[in-house]
């Protein structure tokens, strides 16, 4: 088992690379498909060993999983799926043993429909106080028939369902996820207790899901394009809520790192005020495609953003709902975008590899901290699930236009020869997504054997990364280079070059290559799609 390493910095946040594990998809402890706690309790010395420092957890708790879990039902409790809260403290306590801190993932915007609040609301009826803590409203025209106003959703479809009684509730993502009322007291202070159960656990940090939409226009007014402010995304009354959070935080010496979609980045730097949130996702980065001139005004951006606020920027390239960045480099247009995702977009996975290893090194050597989701150490490209195998609320809810986020979800690989891979302890168990025929050739058994692989270059890159005081939080500055090539320096002695040309450019002069995200020719140069670590 892999010794436990020390945190680089006091502020351990301000420049941990953070290890997102999908639970459901990471590793199957009971054999029955599903992953689960007692998966990745086997598989710590794995994360151990690549070198990161805290595994932040999409949701585990009790849920209809009618999306992901993101719909929980009950925040103190763990889905059987998964396993149980004693399962979950030994989890904690096993990662800390290891150096690893762990991240749980709170979705504060709204509940299950089978959260035991929603099924009271329903039971009581029009103007009772349980009601009180969603939004139930009549709904408009001369019968009621008509929603209470206009807002478009987060999935596709609707965002109001109507009850037996007339009633309508808001729900911006699927029926089954009804809206909390954040104007409520209630709701404000069970969600501070939910935090303090898991500080109380031992866990160091939350992951708030969906941090901008909490708190909505009282008057429901419609939506109108471009009209400020928005009826239900960042209304100032939210920084409220996150003060009261960050109070809770300090007591447990907690940090917190909120899903923050905002085009805006001087609003988007009030969610990282020193009496809010630590961090923030860095969405743009992630939406960037692989482009020198968009990549390197996007970094400047973000780190503009956060400067004002003396925050650590937040990196990642890929999350749970994203292509997978092997097969978004490997297309034409590499860039994000989920009004995008469609069926059949063809990929160049040889070129999608290279430009992902390049990136890597690109990501871990800019300034701050870095979210790496489970899989993209293996490289794995996006998976075609089969359509009668699809599960993803999004692509039923677009009418089947979209592929949905499933691809990007389909069980780990561990061992190429066993069955599932690896994924689960029983052979005649099949997982809950299918796995691709191919999927053995990415295993993590097989990786570890070839010093030339992607999980080689990540657990490499995270060492040096780790051994060097200039890597991580601190300054950065631009260096001269030629067209199509981004050069930085980290310290005086340490640079990053990436060539994001269309032919091979001359190395800058230097006293030792830390790393590259390919094998270098003999001639000096730096081929395209290729990054570098040098010493100068």
């Amino acid at each position: 088992m892999a010794a436990p390493h020390p945190p680089r910095t006091d502020d351990w946040w301000r420049d941990a690379v953070i290890y997102q594990v999908y639970p459901r998809s990471f590793a199957d402890g009971d054999g029955d498909g599903t992953g689960d706690l007692a998966g990745v309790r086997a598989r710590l010395p794995h994360l151990a060993e690549l070198g990161v420092d805290a595994l932040w957890f999409t949701p585990w708790y009790a849920s209809p999983m009618v999306d992901g879990g993101y719909d929980v039902a009950d925040y103190r409790a763990i889905d059987p799926a998964f396993g149980t809260l004693d399962e979950a403290e030994k989890l904690i306590a096993e990662a800390a043993e290891l150096g690893l801190r762990v991240i749980v993932d709170i979705v504060p915007n709204h509940v299950s429909d089978q959260h035991v609040w929603f099924r009271q609301a329903l039971a009581a009826g029009p103007g009772s106080p349980e009601r009180e803590r969603f939004h139930f409203r009549p709904g408009r025209g001369e019968h009621g028939e008509l929603p209470p106003n206009d807002w478009p959703s987060q999935f596709s479809g609707n965002t109001w369902t109507r009850v037996p009684d007339g009633e309508w509730y808001l729900h911006l993502f699927t029926p089954e996820q009804p809206d909390l009322n954040w104007a409520h007291p209630d709701v404000r202070r069970e969600h501070e207790d939910i935090l303090r159960f898991w500080f109380a656990r031992g866990v160091a940090g939350v992951r708030i899901d969906s941090a901008a939409l909490l708190t909505k226009d009282p008057d429901l007014r419609d939506f109108t394009e471009g009209v400020d402010p928005h009826p239900y995304i960042d209304l100032d009354e939210i920084h409220d809520v996150y003060r009261s959070w960050r109070a809770v935080a300090d007591e447990y010496g907690g940090v917190f790192v909120g899903e923050v979609w905002l085009p805006d980045a001087e609003r988007f730097a009030r969610y990282l005020r020193p009496d809010e949130l630590h961090t923030a996702f860095n969405f743009n980065f992630l939406a960037c495609p692989w482009d020198p001139d968009r990549l390197r005004r996007t970094i400047d951006d973000t780190l503009a953003e956060h400067a004002p606020v003396n925050a650590p920027a937040t990196w990642v390239l890929c999350n749970h709902d994203v292509t997978r960045t092997a097969t978004r480099y490997g297309r034409e247009d590499t860039g994000f975008d989920f009004a995008k995702k469609r069926f059949g977009i063809p990929t160049d996975l040889e070129l999608g590899t290279r430009r992902a290893r390049a990136a890597a090194l690109l990501t871990l050597a800019l300034p701050g901290s870095v979210y790496l989701y489970q899989g993209e150490e293996l490289g794995l490209p996006e998976a075609d699930v089969p359509l009668d195998r699809v599960q993803d609320p999004m692509h039923f809810r677009s009418g089947g236009t979209d592929p949905g986020r499933d691809g990007c979800r389909v069980p780990l690989p561990w061992e190429a020869e066993a069955p599932s891979y690896g994924f689960g302890t029983h052979a005649g168990t099949e997982p809950w997504l299918p796995q691709p025929a191919d999927w053995g050739r990415h295993a993590v058994d097989r990786q570890t054997a070839d010093p030339g692989s992607m999980l080689a270059l990540y657990r490499t890159a995270l060492g040096v990364r780790r051994a060097e005081a200039a890597l991580g939080d601190g300054p950065m500055r631009w260096l001269p280079s030629p067209e199509g090539v981004l050069a930085f320096a980290r310290a005086e002695d340490l640079q990053c070059v990436v060539n994001l040309s269309g032919a091979p450019v001359d190395l800058p002069p230097h006293t030792e290559v830390l790393l590259s995200s390919e094998p270098l020719p003999a001639d000096g140069s730096l081929p395209t799609d290729t990054a570098v670590w040098l010493r100068t």
